[in-house]
This record gives C-alpha cells, sequence and structure tokens, in this order.
C-alpha cells in the first residue's frame, strides 16, 4: 500500500486555524443588562433556569395581551376564580310553567264541556240533530283533503329531482393556500428567532455563583420592564394560590447592573432614582435599602447602602419598618444589580414558593 492512500485514510487531527471556537454554556453575567434574579435549590440551577424562563413568559404574555387576571391595589381578584353561577333559565322553572299551563288547560276543558252540557239540555233534539250533520260534513271534507295530499306526494315522487349545481371552489382555494403560505412564514420566522440567540427576549446568564440563576431581558420599544413582570407575577400568585414552579425560591427584577464602586452605583443609580423617585412630587415616598453579596468580601456593607440611600432626593424618606418601597441591591463577584420593588414584606419577599404554599 502506498504512502499517499495511508495519508488519505487518517483523520486530520489538526485544529483549524483561523476560525473562533465555539462557546459551551451560557454566557457570563457583566455590568449594563437587565432582568431577572432568581434564587434557587443548590444543584438545581439549570433546571430552574428553565423553569424561570418559561414562567417569566407566561406573565410577560399576560401583561403584554391582557389575558391574566385583574388583581386589584389591594392584592384581591376583581373576577374570583370559584363563583357561583345562577342561571335565569332553568328545568325547575319550565316544570313549573308546565305544570301551571296544565292546570289552566284543565280548568278551561273542563268549563267549555259544561257549557256544551247545558246548551244541550236548553236547546233538546234540533241541536242534537244539527251537530251530528255538522260533524258528518267535517269528517267527508277530512276524507277528501287527505286523498288529494296522498295523490301530490305520489306526484312528487315520481318526479326525480336534479341535483344542485355545484359553484366552483376556486376563490376559497386561493384564499385558503394564501392562509396557509402565511401561516408557514410565520411559523418559520418564529423557529429563524427562537434558534437565533441574539432575537431571544429571555436568555440565561452565568453569574458563576451555585443556588443563583440571572434571566436578561432584552427589552424592546413597548415591552414592560422587569418589575412591571415580577410585580404582576407576585400578586397573581398572592390571589391565586396557584402552584407554579419547583425549583424556584425568590424572584426580584433587576433594572441596573454595574461594577460594584461607590461611584459606579451613584452613577448608574440616577435613572432608576428619577423614575420612581422623583424631586417634585406630592407624595413622598418611604423606602428602604436591601443588600446582599455573594463571593464578595472586599467590599464594606454599609458604605454601599448609605450611598445608595444619599443618592435619593430629599422629600422621599428611610423607613425600615413600613416602606412603600424598597431598593433591592445584590452583589455577585463583581457585578451590582440593583433594581426596585413593591410590597416586598406583604408579598413574602417575594419568595414565589413561600406565596403559593398553602399552609
Amino acid at each position: 500500500m502506498s504512502t499517499g492512500d495511508q495519508s488519505k485514510k487518517r483523520k486530520q487531527r489538526y485544529l483549524p486555524q483561523n476560525r473562533p471556537a465555539k462557546k459551551k454554556g451560557a454566557y457570563p453575567l457583566k455590568p449594563g443588562v437587565q432582568g431577572f434574579f432568581i434564587s434557587c435549590d443548590g444543584g438545581r440551577e439549570y433546571q430552574a433556569s428553565q423553569e424561570a424562563i418559561n414562567v417569566i413568559d407566561s406573565f410577560f404574555e399576560e401583561l403584554v395581551h391582557g389575558t391574566g387576571l385583574k388583581v386589584n391595589s389591594s392584592g384581591v381578584l376583581e373576577n374570583p376564580i370559584n363563583k357561583k353561577v345562577t342561571f335565569s333559565y332553568s328545568e325547575d322553572e319550565d316544570e313549573d310553567e308546565e305544570e301551571d299551563d296544565e292546570g289552566d288547560n284543565d280548568k278551561e276543558e273542563g268549563n267549555k264541556e259544561d257549557g256544551d252540557k247545558e246548551e244541550v239540555k236548553e236547546g233538546g233534539n234540533d241541536q242534537v240533530a244539527e251537530k251530528e250533520l255538522a260533524s258528518e260534513g267535517s269528517c267527508e271534507v277530512k276524507q277528501t283533503e287527505k286523498e288529494e295530499e296522498k295523490k301530490e306526494e305520489e306526484k312528487q315522487e315520481n318526479v326525480v329531482e336534479e341535483p344542485p349545481k355545484k359553484k366552483p371552489c376556486v376563490e376559497e382555494a386561493k384564499v385558503n393556500v394564501s392562509a396557509e403560505k402565511s401561516i408557514d412564514k410565520l411559523i418559520d420566522a418564529e423557529l429563524k428567532e427562537l434558534g437565533d440567540k441574539s432575537k431571544r427576549r429571555f436568555m440565561k446568564l452565568d453569574p458563576g455563583c451555585n443556588g443563583i440563576v440571572f434571566i436578561q431581558m432584552k427589552r424592546r420599544d413597548g415591552d414592560p420592564s422587569p418589575k412591571d413582570i415580577v410585580q404582576h407575577a407576585m400578586t397573581s400568585a398572592a390571589a391565586t394560590k396557584k402552584h407554579m414552579s419547583r425549583f424556584i425560591l425568590r424572584i426580584l427584577p433587576i433594572e441596573v447592573a454595574c461594577y460594584p464602586s461607590e461611584e459606579e452605583i451613584s452613577r448608574a443609580i440616577k435613572p432608576l432614582v428619577e423614575q420612581y423617585f422623583p424631586v417634585e412630587t406630592d407624595n413622598p415616598r418611604k423606602f428602604a435599602v436591601l443588600y446582599g453579596a455573594r463571593a464578595n468580601t472586599g467590599l464594606d456593607r454599609m458604605k454601599i447602602i448609605d450611598t445608595v440611600a444619599k443618592s435619593v432626593p430629599a422629600p422621599h424618606k428611610v423607613d425600615l419598618n413600613n416602606p412603600d418601597m424598597s431598593i433591592v441591591v445584590e452583589i455577585v463577584k463583581t457585578v451590582c444589580l440593583i433594581g426596585v420593588v413593591e410590597k416586598f414584606k406583604e408579598l413574602a419577599k417575594y419568595n414565589l414558593r413561600q406565596l403559593t404554599s398553602t399552609k
């Protein structure tokens, strides 16, 4: 065997040059993203991330299309699920009406029979004879009518009816074909969008810690914010007590991500403060700062809390017991995640499992 044949059979074991290496796993968490900070059971991060994407997507569609349950500001459903429905049209009423009608008819027939008997007694034999003649005439008329109806039916059976001509269905076929094509195009576009990671609305990022999942939201024009989605999810879960997750513990909205330094935090939190804590307002809000750190021990906890509290303007005050809004600050390695939540204590600290538990 020649050396050329051996070289052809050998596998090419060298690496291709000038080609980017394929990325395995989720992308790492980095500053400048929005999304959802989720705590889960340790060792179940992958299952929790898949479950979180499904749960968040369902509540996102409810908010966009308005198909969810309407919840009041107090957290009570406007249209409760277990609602007793009473129908105005029931079988009992029909039976009562039928019995009443039958009783009335019996009374009317009885009155008529009594009247006829009295007339016969008063009129005598002449009226009896007239009634017999009238009954015989009516019987003859009925017989002639029946014979004519039979003859007409026989004629109609003998005549063979021509089947109706079928209308051309060319236009309907064209409409059906165009509808199928449009549906196929929409399905293909959705599949391409799902396959392309850059076009996905919700995407998993790797925070690098156990028991934590981060779902990035690529927000488009007109989309609700992560705060609105999480607020809707928590209020509906508290109202319905419907179990919707197996591995998810707590969901927190994140609207700002930056490096964990005092200068970066004070700069990045400005748009959040302008949105939720405006300077010119008639209703000043009470707020609290919730701090948490994972895989980072080099930061001073009180310095971070002071920088966040000082960035809120004067009309608003700090109240740790009964805050109207809470500013969430979560530090994961070298990334600081900031978000705003409402009714944090009333909604079981946004713990989805505790909200849906029946105990």
